[in-house]
């Protein structure tokens, strides 16, 4: 009887900067969500057209600063990343192949698993329909989820990614004092901050397909800002 063959899983890879904050620009960087993504979208190649960070699958998470170790930036892409396009002296890079992990997964394995992730509900501004402009969808806006109704909201987002949750701790992350800008070609410019929750905690693997594409796209909004990448590990 052969060996069960290990699924063909799609290429990524996970590059970690342990950031160098003795660079006054960097540490500028860090505490801007815009500019920060825009550092980040350096890694992807030129050329991708409309939607360059979901065609890059690019996803990253800011670990703050503990006593023994600077900030670190976790940086997700699916295609191979271009590094010598980072700010000069941005910080020590290493990389890691995410190809084995993720063929790795299966069913009833336990793993240990951290996200940052943006925990709302979106709801439509019902007036937000300019008259002059009837092709505008009307406007919307999201409402963080604090507490139990956040944990919730991951209980929920963990079962559908194929995770089956033994364990979940929240930790609410600061505000960034910098807002994210929109601009509109018909509208004012939109002006708003994400409220990041980290969640931390033990599960079993369900559905080792849909974890993969969990891993793989990221989960829940503000992507582009440094919510919804899954890290796992070996429990």
């Amino acid at each position: 009887m052969s060996a069960p063959t290990a699924p063909e899983v799609a290429a990524a890879t996970l590059i970690r900067i342990r950031l160098n904050l003795s660079n006054r620009d960097i540490r500028s960087n860090v505490h801007r969500p815009a500019s920060l993504h825009k550092t980040v979208m350096l890694l992807a190649p030129e050329g991708l057209g409309d939607t360059p960070r979901r065609k890059a699958g690019l996803l990253y998470r800011l670990e703050h600063a503990t006593r023994t170790m600077p900030p670190t930036l976790l940086i997700q892409s699916r295609l191979p990343p271009e590094l010598a396009r980072l700010p000069a002296a941005y910080g020590t890079v290493e990389t890691r192949d995410l190809a084995p992990l993720l063929a790795a997964l299966a069913t009833g394995r336990r793993v240990r698993y951290r996200i940052t992730a943006n925990p709302s509900i979106r709801r439509t501004v019902k007036d937000g329909t300019d008259p002059f402009f009837p092709g505008v969808k009307p406007r919307h806006t999201d409402v963080p989820l604090h507490g139990d109704d956040a944990l919730a909201w991951w209980q929920r987002k963990a079962t559908r990614a194929g995770l089956d949750l033994h364990s979940a701790a929240l930790t609410p992350l600061p505000r960034s004092r910098h807002p994210i800008r929109k601009e509109h070609d018909h509208r004012p410019p939109d002006e708003f901050r994400y409220t990041l929750r980290r969640f931390d905690g033990e599960a079993t693997i369900t559905d080792p397909d849909q974890l993969r594409h969990a891993v793989l796209a990221g989960i829940g909004r503000g992507k582009a800002y440094g919510a919804g990448l899954l890290s796992l590990a070996p429990a």
